[in-house]
C-alpha cells in the first residue's frame, strides 16, 4: 500500500503522451458522452447483483466521470488490499471497497489531478454510505509507470487492477515490471484493455484523440503474451473480449483495416519451478461465484466436480489467494508433470470476441467461450 497517501513520484516526469492524455481526460472530456468511440465505455454486459447494489452506492458525480472500457471484479475479494492503476474519478475504487471490506483497502493511482479532486472530494461521503468506521481507500498522484517513486511499497498488494488505462502509457512494458514489483507472490494483474489486430504505425499511433480513444496506444495482441513473460509474469489468461466501435468517420479513416477488442486478462507473479497439471476441485461459496467459477475463457469451475487443469493454472491456484477454495486431487501433490507449452492457453481476442457475440457467453465478471475443460479458443 502507499506510504503517503499524497505522494507522487519524483524521478520520473511527463513525456508528450502524459501531457496529451492529462489534457484529454482532465479538460476536453466531461462524461462519458464527449467520447468519440466505445473503446473507453463499459460493454453492456450482465453485473451480479451484488456489484450492482455496490456501484448503486457510488456518487453519481464519481459515476459520470468515468471513462473505463470495462467492470473489473476479480473474484474472492474480502480481505485483500488492492491497487487500482489509473483509478481517474474513482468509481472502481469505491466499488470494490465494498467488496473487500473493513479489513481490506484499496489504493487508487492516477496522473490527472482533475480526476483525483473528484474521487477526494466524495472519501467521506462513500465510507459514511458504506457504515465503515475509518477509510479503506486512498489516492495517489503518480504515474503507473513508476509506482514505487510514488511510495508504493514492493509486495504489498494482493491484486491489482486496471481499467482500460495501460494503453494510454508509452511505456507498457514498465508499467507491467512496477505492477510485478508491488504484487505480494501469488497476486494477480486483473486487467481490461484495448488490443489491436496487428501492431499500429505511426500515424495512428501519433495521433492525439486516438491515442486519447485507447486506440492509438493499443497493443498488438500477441505482443501482450511476449512482454508478461519478459516482466516475470505468468503466461496472459484471456477471460472476455468484446469489439470496439468507431463511429467517427475521419477516425474510421485513419485507422483503415485495422481492428480493435476491449479485453480482460488475468496475470500472476507465480513462485520459480516447474508446475504439475492436475486435477482440481471447486469447493464453492466465492461470492457471486457460489455454485460455478468462470476463471478464464478456457476454464469454467462447478462446485464439488474435478476438472483436469494445465501446469501453470495448477500452481496459479494453488500459490493465489484462490487456494483454500480449491480440493488438489491426489492429496500429496503426487500429479505427474505434462508438457502442455504456454502458448496453448493464447486464446484469440478477435475469435472470442466474435464467438461470444454470436453466442452471449461473455459475462461481465469472468467466462467466455467454454464448459469444464479447455475450449476451442484456446488450442
Amino acid at each position: 500500500m502507499a506510504e503517503d497517501s499524497s505522494a507522487r513520484g519524483t524521478g520520473f516526469s511527463d513525456s508528450s503522451t502524459h501531457v496529451d492524455v492529462k489534457e484529454y481526460y482532465g479538460r476536453k472530456l466531461k462524461t462519458t458522452s464527449d467520447l468519440q468511440s466505445n473503446a473507453c465505455m463499459t460493454p453492456p454486459q450482465p453485473s451480479p447483483a451484488f456489484i450492482r447494489e455496490a456501484l448503486k452506492k457510488v456518487h453519481p458525480e464519481v459515476v459520470a466521470r468515468y471513462y473505463g472500457c470495462g467492470l473489473l471484479v476479480p473474484e474472492s475479494l474480502e480481505g485483500c488490499s488492492i491497487l487500482d492503476l489509473g483509478s481517474g474519478s474513482g468509481r472502481d475504487c469505491y466499488m470494490l471497497s465494498q467488496l473487500v471490506g473493513q479489513k481490506g483497502h484499496v489504493t487508487g493511482i492516477d496522473m490527472t489531478e482533475a480526476q483525483l479532486d473528484v474521487a477526494r472530494k466524495y472519501l467521506d461521503y462513500h465510507m459514511t454510505e458504506f457504515g465503515f468506521q475509518k477509510p479503506n481507500v486512498s489516492f495517489v498522484q503518480g504515474y503507473i509507470e513508476a509506482l514505487t517513486e510514488a511510495g508504493l511499497q514492493k509486495n504489498s498488494f494482493d491484486v491489482i487492477i486496471s481499467n482500460c488505462v495501460i494503453n494510454l502509457s508509452p511505456d507498457k512494458r514498465r508499467v507491467l515490471s512496477e505492477a510485478y514489483a508491488v504484487l505480494k507472490d501469488g497476486g494477480e494483474l486483473y486487467f481490461s484493455d484495448i488490443y489491436s489486430s496487428g501492431r499500429l504505425p505511426e500515424q495512428i499511433r501519433n495521433h492525439k484523440v486516438l491515442w486519447g480513444e485507447c486506440l492509438g496506444g493499443a497493443l498488438w495482441w500477441k505482443d501482450l503474451l511476449q512482454m508478461a513473460e519478459a516482466t516475470g509474469f505468468s503466461f496472459p489468461r484471456l477471460v472476455t473480449a468484446t469489439p470496439v466501435t468507431v463511429g467517427n468517420k475521419e477516425l474510421l479513416d485513419i485507422l483503415g483495416d485495422f481492428r480493435f477488442v476491449s479485453a480482460t486478462y488475468r496475470l500472476f507473479k507465480l513462485p520459480r519451478g516447474q508446475s504439475k497439471a492436475c486435477r482440481v476441485m471447486y469447493n464453492g461459496g466465492i461470492p457471486g461465484s457460489e455454485t460455478v467459477l468462470h476463471f478464464d475463457c478456457c476454464y469454467t469451475f462447478k462446485a464439488n466436480e474435478p476438472v483436469e487443469v494445465d501446469q501453470e493454472l495448477a500452481s496459479i491456484l494453488k500459490h493465489s489467494r484462490f487456494a483454500d477454495d480449491f480440493t488438489f486431487q491426489p492429496p500429496g501433490g503426487s500429479c505427474e508433470p505434462r508438457s502442455v507449452p504456454a502458448e496453448a492457453n493464447a486464446a484469440d481476442p478477435f475469435e472470442l470476441a466474435l464467438k461470444s457475440g454470436e453466442q452471449g457467453l461473455v459475462s461481465a465478471t469472468g467466462g467466455g467461450c467454454c464448459s469444464t475443460r479447455p475450449a476451442d479458443c484456446c488450442k
